[in-house]
């Protein structure tokens, strides 16, 4: 992975973690697989590294080369195209998998993958949709997501800064944002499930070293009174309901520790 500076230790928690979700997917040397919101690669390198010089690895985004910061994800795709698992990688930018100019043979892949990206999604109808079209080309679905159902109070900031943002983006007919849609553990088997998929098992991952809680605290008390400003048609009880939810927001980050949500992660037929 394309390293920000040259401390090295962020990109090591996010990749152990991707190693957990990996394991309990059983993802297996020669395995091809299509890794839809591949982002910036940090599940694809994991998985390519599984799969091994008989596997690959074709991930897709809709996201262009010049979104994310502080490295794009072109930048990051270009590091991994030129590493040694290079050769078992294939990303793919700016790439909507609805567009009827996208498709793949029936079962062409082993696995389709979603790892931490629904949350980006427009709406749950997205989703399904994604999920009904991937039906064709895999023959397994791994798919990971942030686990809303909190079980610490170390945990409740980084939901309820997921949640302040979700109900601003509600409002909004496009984003950019990292959360678009909040879609619960329930949500998501329900929406599974109606798209031919059959899940087969399921669990909760929980890597306390990850920085994405404190990430999403932090993003929501700097951006939200801009937010809200830039967002027509959301009703005046509302933004006082998300304010009074900011000033809670700032307090129990202010007293307490901030640990992330566990991962959601189920695999399905």
């Amino acid at each position: 992975m394309a390293i920000y500076g040259d401390d090295s230790t962020i990109q090591e928690i996010q990749t152990a973690h991707r190693l957990k979700l990996a394991k309990f997917w059983e993802i297996e040397k020669g395995m091809r697989i299509l890794e839809i919101g591949c982002g910036q690669g940090d599940t694809t390198v994991v998985l390519a590294h599984l799969v091994g010089e008989t596997g690959f690895v074709h991930g897709v985004d809709i996201a262009t080369a010049d979104y994310g910061s502080p490295i794009t994800l072109g930048q990051a795709a270009s590091h991994l195209k030129a590493s040694k698992l290079g050769q078992q990688i294939q990303m793919d930018l700016a790439v909507d998998v609805l567009s009827d100019d996208i498709e793949f043979a029936e079962k062409s892949f082993d696995v389709v993958v979603l790892s931490h990206c629904s949350w980006y999604f427009q709406s749950a109808d997205q989703l399904a949709a994604v999920l009904k079209k991937a039906r064709k080309w895999g023959r397994t679905l791994c798919f990971a997501e942030w686990d809303a159902r909190v079980t610490s109070i170390e945990q409740y900031p980084h939901f309820l800064a997921v949640l302040i943002q979700a109900q601003y983006e509600a409002f909004k007919e496009t984003s950019i944002s990292n959360i678009r849609t909040l879609f619960t553990v329930e949500d998501i088997k329900e929406i599974v499930s109606h798209t031919g998929w059959q899940i087969q098992r399921e669990d909760s991952i929980y890597s306390p070293e990850l920085q994405d809680g404190e990430w999403e605290v932090g993003f929501t008390l700097h951006d939200y009174a801009m937010e809200l400003a830039a967002v027509d048609g959301i009703p005046s009880k509302l933004v006082n309901l998300i304010q009074s939810e900011v000033t809670l927001l700032t307090t129990i980050t202010t007293e307490g520790s901030i640990k992330p949500m566990s991962t959601y992660v189920l695999k399905g037929n």
